[in-house]
């Protein structure tokens, strides 16, 4: 706090450096307001509203579940425009293109505006997710929780999957 009023100090007395600006600095990235070239791929994730918290999106890059430009990927990773992103979710195949590095996690309109999603990998997810609800839909309905002979089912369904 006491560098800040220091530097109209400093510039009024002619010590004005490299390192004596008027810039505001980002507290997040650590690095002057102006654009950004390259992001850590587990922020990318977060600003970009794949992972709630910042946290599961480290997990899941560390999990292996991420990779860039087809190599595994590590949570410190940096990423720039043009990089292809192959995620998975939630078993769900995610195929993206980094189309611009977003400075904060802010709407979900910016977020996917910074990138762009394969049309193939689009079109699977969505056979996929009506897959699953039709399979939802022939599952055996119980009140409340499930008999011994529901349960059976279910685990027997599942190891088949």
């Amino acid at each position: 706090m006491a560098g800040f009023f220091l530097l109209p100090l400093m510039a009024e007395s002619g010590l004005s450096s490299a390192k004596v600006t008027n810039a505001r600095i980002d507290p997040i990235t650590s690095s002057m307001s102006h654009s950004i070239d390259s992001l850590r791929i587990d922020r990318w994730l977060y600003y970009s509203r794949f992972f709630k918290t910042r946290s599961r999106a480290t997990a899941a890059v560390s999990g292996g579940h991420v990779k860039i430009n087809d190599d595994r990927a590590t949570p410190g990773c940096r990423i720039k425009r043009g990089d292809r992103i192959d995620l998975v979710r939630e078993r769900i195949l995610y195929s993206l293109e980094v189309l611009e590095i977003p400075t904060r996690r802010g709407p979900a309109a910016e977020a996917k505006a910074s990138y762009r999603e394969d049309e193939e990998t689009v079109r699977k997810r969505d056979l996929q997710t009506a897959a699953l609800k039709q399979d939802r839909l022939l599952t055996a309905r119980t009140d409340g929780r499930p008999d011994k002979h529901t349960r059976r089912k279910l685990r027997e369904r599942n190891r088949d999957l």
